[in-house]
C-alpha cells in the first residue's frame, strides 16, 4: 500500500477525485494543505505521503514545497525543474521553439520604454500576457499605442518585478476556440475543445468544454510540447492558425481537468495516480 500525497493550497474538485482514485485503488491518501507546512533543514517529519502529486494554485507557494520535498527525498509530480519551466510563459515559449514545436511568434521586452518602442516597431495587434500567471487573468489585446501606453500605465502603478517583463505575442487568426490536451509521461490521455468568444477559453471562466480527438496530430504534437519541457502530467493548451496549423501556446503544471473530464472516457485522475504510484516504484 502506498500513501499517496495531494499537496494543495486550495481543495478543489480535481484534489478530492484524485484522493478518491487512490483510495479505489487500495492506497491511503493525505490531502495536505501547503498553507499549514512549517518546514526548515532539520525538521524532516513532514508527512506528506510516499510520493506527492503537487496541486497548489500559487506557482511560488508549490514551486517552493517541492524544493523542500525533493530535498526530502520524497519523489513528486512534476519534478521541480518541470514546475519552473511551466510556471512562467516565456520559459515555456523558448522551450517550445528550441525543440522545434511551433508555436506563436513572442516577442520579450524587459522594461516599459523598450516595450513600447519595440511595439511601434513590430506593429500591432498583438496580446500582452503575464509571464506568470493562470485562468487567463492579465491577457490583454493591444491593438494601438493607446492601449499600450495604459497597460504600461497600470503596470507602473503594481510595479511587481513581474510587472516589467513584457511578453508579448502574435494573435492568432483562429476559431472561437482553443485545444487542451492532459498528457501523463509524454503520452496523451485525454482532449478537449474549450469554446468561447474571445481570448480567455479556460472552463473555469466559462469555457464550453467538447470532445476532441487526441490521435493525430494533435496527439504527435502534445507529446512533443510534453518533452520539451520534461514530462511528467501536463495540459498542452494549443491553437489552430488559419495560415500555419495547430500551435501549441501554452504548457501547463498543476492542470486542471474536471471539464476535461466530463467529455472523456479516460479516468483521468484514476491515470494521474497510477503514474504517481509508479514513480515511487523506480
Amino acid at each position: 500500500m502506498v500513501r499517496v500525497g495531494i499537496a494543495y493550497d486550495r481543495l478543489r474538485l480535481e484534489e478530492k477525485m484524485l484522493s478518491k482514485a487512490a483510495q479505489n485503488m487500495g492506497h491511503d491518501t493525505v490531502l495536505y494543505d501547503v498553507k499549514q507546512a512549517r518546514t526548515g533543514t532539520e525538521d524532516t517529519g513532514i508527512d506528506a505521503g510516499d510520493v506527492v502529486l503537487e496541486r497548489c494554485v500559487s506557482y511560488y507557494r508549490g514551486l517552493h514545497f517541492t524544493s523542500y520535498l525533493e530535498f526530502l527525498g520524497i519523489p513528486v509530480i512534476n519534478r521541480f525543474q518541470v514546475a519552473s519551466i511551466c510556471g512562467d510563459k516565456m520559459f515555456v515559449t523558448l522551450l517550445l521553439k528550441k525543440h522545434n514545436v511551433p508555436t506563436p511568434t513572442t516577442h520579450f521586452a524587459y522594461s516599459a520604454e523598450s516595450a513600447s518602442s519595440m511595439l511601434r516597431q513590430i506593429g500591432y495587434p498583438k496580446v500582452i500576457k503575464p509571464v506568470v500567471g493562470s485562468w487567463g487573468r492579465g491577457i490583454i489585446p493591444l491593438r494601438d499605442q493607446d492601449a499600450t501606453d495604459a497597460v504600461i500605465e497600470i503596470r507602473k502603478v503594481t510595479d511587481t518585478p513581474l510587472d516589467r517583463i513584457y511578453y508579448l505575442q502574435d494573435i492568432i487568426d483562429r476559431p472561437p476556440r482553443d485545444i487542451r490536451v492532459i498528457t501523463i509521461d509524454n503520452i496523451p490521455i485525454a482532449a478537449m475543445y474549450r469554446n468561447a468568444e474571445g481570448f480567455r477559453t479556460n472552463v473555469s471562466v466559462g469555457g464550453d468544454p467538447e470532445p476532441c480527438s487526441y490521435t493525430g496530430e494533435i496527439g504527435e504534437m502534445a507529446a512533443r510540447a510534453s518533452k520539451a519541457v520534461g514530462g511528467g502530467i501536463l495540459g498542452i493548451d494549443m491553437m489552430e492558425d488559419s495560415k500555419r496549423g495547430i500551435m501549441v501556446h501554452e504548457v501547463n503544471n498543476t492542470v486542471e481537468f474536471r471539464g476535461i473530464s466530463k467529455v472523456s472516457d479516460v479516468d483521468i485522475a484514476d491515470s494521474m495516480v497510477r503514474y504517481a504510484v509508479s514513480q515511487l516504484r523506480k
